[in-house]
């Protein structure tokens, strides 16, 4: 599995993860991004035993895009602290199916997951387990089928943007579990972590990466 590194150093490792991969061992027993950045950080600086690499945030397997993860237990620590008081700032792109009913604004839902069957759904406050998801977009393009939307998260919900969109009458492009009424199968979802901003754990500088997506559908329509 080829990774694009997007920055690295002694203490982080923020790459493009690729589309389709779990970021960590699972029952598909499919090969891992946490694995294998491991293995690369072990082949690359010749190191013995096993590699410390922290997992800090996640991406569901069928999204791409930047991900940073901490190389020492300080770093994870930090950026842990960081991810908890909102600090970590993601961005992200999607493509959806139909058009939102605004061209800018802030959506907050209630959500809860069924674990048993890894589907999430929008419920109201005051039900048993529901969390709340916050999220801001902007819709920088449309076309007759839908929109090209940039979302950031300011809270971090299992299925959060997939959901939340398709609520509002958009899912997103491919999403064959909030979409499967517009959508075939085979399609592959277009939701993509185009940026990502870190404070560094050591030098307290933000680090910025930027990290497109693919040139091509349905991303390249909205080139």
């Amino acid at each position: 599995m080829h990774i694009n590194v997007l920055y690295e150093d002694n203490h982080l490792l923020i790459v493009e993860k690729p589309v389709n991969v779990p970021v960590q061992g699972d029952s598909s027993k499919d090969e891992d991004l946490l694995t294998v950045l491991k293995q690369y950080i072990k082949e690359k600086y010749n190191k013995p035993g096993d590699v410390y690499l922290g997992l800090v945030h996640r991406l569901d397997r069928p999204v791409g895009g930047a991900m940073v993860f901490a190389r020492t237990s300080k770093a994870a620590s930090r950026l842990s602290d960081e991810l908890r008081k909102h600090q970590i700032y993601r961005k992200y792109l999607a493509v959806t199916r139909g058009h939102l009913p605004k061209e800018n604004g802030r959506l907050t839902d209630y959500l809860r997951k069924d674990r048993s069957k890894n589907v999430v759904s929008v419920v109201k406050q005051n039900e048993k387990d529901a969390q709340k998801a916050v999220l801001d977009y902007v819709v920088l393009k449309n076309d007759d089928n839908g929109s090209l939307v940039e979302v950031n998260l300011q809270t971090g919900r299992s299925h959060q943007i997939r959901v939340q969109l398709a609520n509002q009458g958009a899912p997103l492009y491919g999403d064959q579990k909030y979409g499967q009424h517009v959508n075939r199968p085979g399609q592959q979802i277009a939701l993509w972590a185009f940026r990502l901003s870190v404070k560094h754990p050591t030098k307290k500088e933000m680090i910025t990466v930027d990290c497109p997506p693919p040139d091509k559908h349905p991303w390249s329509e909205f080139a």
